[in-house]
């Protein structure tokens, strides 16, 4: 990785997403370009993709609108060759299918570097799981204090939405557990939040091991929830994203293990350390994020 004065970074959007990676890459550069309309302090700025070219970044991070995502990705692939892309995600607000060579492109499902996640990866490798039962609930209009939850990318029908916001938990259920199929799934508006958009998922799946999935997922909820629980024959292995701990009971005796040091900051910070230093092995590639698009495309034509 080249050092903190040399390497050169543009960041495609500057909403909450923008702006948090932005922070964080102060960690590693101070050259740190925006492309925005946005008038913006404390980073460069520039709203031209002429200027993109002259730029010549080396690292650049796609988060802007999910639904600007592919003609970035289009111009970045024909205009650069050997620079290093994270997208945000989802990869896009629907499936299109990319072949892209000229660049490294990874998309940020940043979960993957959460101590629970790799935890419960590692934990549930070579054993036999029967049920997987994944629940994320949260309140919308307390995501972020700084926009109108109704007027934010989340409440968007076109490209927000509870399926496309909360995918992480799509793709670390893939990561985790292998390839899965769609057998149910309910998707729609049930709450009287004032959106357009999906808040509520209900999904079953089965993965190759016949292990059954169970995913729901919302953002009406007061309860703020982010659990994975795993029954196998012998054990229940329980992972809270939220309180950084895991508890496995197993022959009536619960051990817990606690992270309770980690910061949900950090899983940022290590995935782009991890893109940087090329150790791929924890982020998440375009394949295995077209695959979670896949998915979305079954869930949302599901009838």
């Amino acid at each position: 990785m080249k050092n903190k004065k040399k390497l050169n970074v543009l960041v495609i959007g500057f909403g909450s997403i923008g702006k948090k990676h932005c922070k964080i890459l102060k960690k590693l550069t101070n050259n740190i370009t925006v492309f925005t309309s946005q008038n913006i302090k404390n980073f460069n700025k520039i709203s031209s993709l002429k200027k993109i070219k002259e730029l010549d970044p080396d690292y650049f991070i796609i988060a802007s609108k999910t639904n600007t995502h592919f003609s970035f990705i289009r111009f970045i692939e024909k205009n650069f060759k050997n620079k290093k892309i994270l997208i945000e995600k989802p990869i896009m607000e629907k499936y299109r299918a990319l072949k892209l060579k000229k660049n490294k492109f990874f998309v940020g499902y940043n979960l993957r570097f959460h101590p629970v996640i790799i935890f419960l990866k590692k934990f549930s490798k070579n054993k036999k799981i029967n049920f997987i039962n994944i629940n994320s609930s949260s309140f919308l209009p307390k995501w972020r204090r700084d926009i109108d939850y109704r007027k934010s990318n989340s409440a968007s029908k076109t490209y927000g939405g509870a399926l496309l916001e909360l995918s992480h938990e799509l793709d670390y259920t893939s990561w985790i557990f292998g390839k899965f199929r769609h057998i149910y799934s309910f998707n729609k508006k049930i709450s009287n939040l004032e959106i357009l958009a999906d808040d509520i998922l209900l999904f079953v799946g089965k993965n190759l091991e016949n292990s059954i999935i169970n995913i729901s997922i919302n953002f009406f909820s007061r309860i703020n929830k982010r659990e994975i629980i795993i029954e196998g024959d012998n054990f229940t292995c329980k992972g809270d994203i939220l309180l950084n701990e895991v508890s496995v009971i197993s022959n009536n005796k619960n051990k817990i293990y606690k992270f309770s040091k980690f910061n949900m900051r950090e899983t940022y910070l290590k995935q782009h350390l991890a893109l940087l230093k090329n150790e791929n092995n924890f982020l998440c590639s375009v394949n295995d994020a077209l695959a979670t698009m896949k998915t979305i495309k079954k869930i949302k034509s599901f009838k």
